[in-house]
């Protein structure tokens, strides 16, 4: 069935109570948390792809997404990036799942955005859950932040999530969050779930994030505990404390962080959903700490 530039498999999924959790490359994908966690949830469900776009080139270009090559039973295959949607019926959750994995458009975003959404409306998707990393002014030795949205309001009432904060942000961004809007207008519930990674650490595969995100994910939707590879994670870390250890510079960076992260914590500023002004002495603190992490290797 073709819905706009996409070629949905029919018959089409038939759910009162679909969700889908979508991730945007490589715009929040910082430490490949979006892939892997989408990556996981799938084959754990048991998730089968169910459509992609019938002429990606139209939106991409294959020579900043680079198509690669696999040899598989002696054959050569290639694989050309896309956009791909795949769907899980519920098992261990009242909630089916729709996958989808976003590429950020080089070209006719506008009409990408339509295909997008005419999809998620034919499907009947109930919730747009945009899962995402991105790195910030956070320690490696603390839990890592997750801030959440639905609606547009401060996610509230789910274990490990801290309301965000309305964000003052100016600058460049995704065209894509044209989808939140797009899908906001028509009636669907809109949640973003973000986790921030430390800045001084860039990981092509962050396994404290994926399964941090993973945790949260299971608390929202009552999946079960042992989805999350905690200990992958945590020895990934310990060996990055290691490495810490034998540098007295970013030992003295980490605890900057920390002293940063405790007060932050402890802020009821921080659940607020109303517009907060940091104090000179933070903007200062936070200027500085920008300097040093380009700085230090």
């Amino acid at each position: 069935m073709k819905i706009n530039s996409f070629e949905i498999l029919e018959p089409l999924p038939d759910s009162e109570n679909l969700h889908a959790i979508v991730m945007l490359r490589p715009w929040l994908d910082a430490g490949g948390v979006g892939t892997k966690t989408l990556n996981i949830m799938e084959k754990r469900m048991g998730a089968t792809e169910i459509g992609k776009l019938t002429k990606p080139g139209t939106f991409f270009d294959f020579t900043r997404y680079r198509p690669t090559t696999r040899n598989i039973d002696n054959r050569r295959v290639l694989k050309i990036p896309n956009t791909s949607i795949s769907f899980a019926a519920g098992q261990e959750s009242p909630e089916d799942f729709l996958f989808v994995h976003l590429l950020e458009p080089h070209a006719f975003a506008e009409e990408y955005i339509e295909s997008v959404v005419e999809v998620l409306k034919t499907l009947g998707v109930k919730r747009y859950c945009r899962i995402g990393a991105m790195y910030n002014a956070v320690p490696h030795t603390r839990p890592l932040w997750v801030t959440g949205s639905l609606d547009g309001n401060p996610l509230e009432g789910i274990p490990g999530v801290s309301a965000m904060r309305r964000s003052t942000y100016q600058g460049p961004t995704s065209i894509l969050n044209l989808i939140t809007e797009e899908t906001e207008k028509s009636g669907i519930e809109t949640m973003s779930l973000m986790i921030h990674l430390p800045q001084y650490i860039e990981l092509d595969e962050d396994y404290n994030g994926i399964s941090r995100m993973l945790e949260v994910l299971c608390n929202l939707y009552g999946l079960p505990n042992d989805l999350p590879d905690k200990e992958r994670g945590r020895r990934q870390y310990d060996e990055i404390s290691s490495e810490v250890d034998r540098n007295p510079a970013l030992q003295s960076l980490v605890k900057r962080l920390e002293i940063y992260y405790d007060s932050r914590d402890t802020e009821s500023a921080e659940t607020s959903s109303q517009d907060t002004q940091l104090s000179p002495e933070v903007e200062q603190f936070l200027e500085n700490l920008g300097k040093d992490i380009q700085d230090k290797p």
